[in-house]
Formats: structure tokens, sequence, C-alpha cells
């Protein structure tokens, strides 16, 4: 397993302490340091992933509710809906990472995380939002 995905399953685990188990967004840093991959590029990256969901949480979840017909985010999978974020939020903001990568990358994180079905679940809605940020390049394109 890569060094990336460590840092992407870091940030995970940051998201769900924040939504399920309500722990302050602030003492998040320290009490999962432990868990951060080796090399300040990686701990850079997952706690740059973690914060920028966490800053965008209702731009993240308005984007995820156009790709997730018939699903309330509330009542998603607390595992899924935040890879989700996650995913959506790397989709959204970085484009030196291939859009396919992203969704490679979350559906094997929740092939490991979540239940059997849950990749299919994940790779929907992440297929779906690949197209709203080709529209959306192609837009500023034009």
């Amino acid at each position: 397993m890569g060094t990336r995905r460590k840092a992407r399953e870091c940030s995970l685990h940051m998201l769900y302490a924040v939504d399920n188990c309500n722990v302050p967004i602030e003492s998040i840093y320290n009490s999962f340091a432990v868990y951060f991959p080796k090399g300040e590029a990686y701990r850079m990256f997952a706690l740059d992933l973690f914060k920028g969901v966490c800053d965008n949480k209702e731009d993240l979840d308005s984007l995820i509710k156009q790709c997730a017909k018939n699903w309330e985010i509330e009542r998603m999978a607390a595992v899924d809906r935040n890879i989700i974020r996650l995913a959506t939020y790397e989709i959204m903001a970085t484009t030196n990472i291939p859009i396919r990568v992203i969704i490679d990358e979350a559906v094997e994180i929740s092939k490991k995380y979540s239940t059997k079905d849950s990749s299919k679940f994940v790779n929907g809605i992440l297929d779906k939002l690949k197209k709203i940020r080709t529209q959306k390049n192609q837009k500023n394109l034009e």
C-alpha cells in the first residue's frame, strides 16, 4: 500500500472521529499524530485533505446530494459518507492527481473499511461526480 493511501486512510479516520464521535476538529491533530504516515509531505497531504473536507463540508455535501439520488447524506453509512466526502474534495480541489486514481483509491479504501457492497456505491457516486467536474472544466475552457 502506498503512502498516499495511508494518508487518505488517516484523513478518513480523522473525519470519522469528527463526524461520528463528536471529537472537536481542533483536538484531532494531536490525537491522530501517531497514525500519520511517515514523511512530512504525506503528513501534510493527510492534514490538507482533512482540513479541506472540514472547511468545505457544506459545499461537498451539496455536490454529493446531486450525485446520490434517493440518498440522504445523513442516512449513508458514516464510513461511506466520509470516504465520499474525502474523494469529492480531492476531485474538486486537485488537478495534479488523475480523477480515476482518486476514485480507485476511494473504492479500495471502502473495500477495506466498509461493507462488501460499499465499493459499488462509492464508485457510482464518484463516477457521477467525475462527470460534473468534467463539465465544469469544459465550461471553464469555453
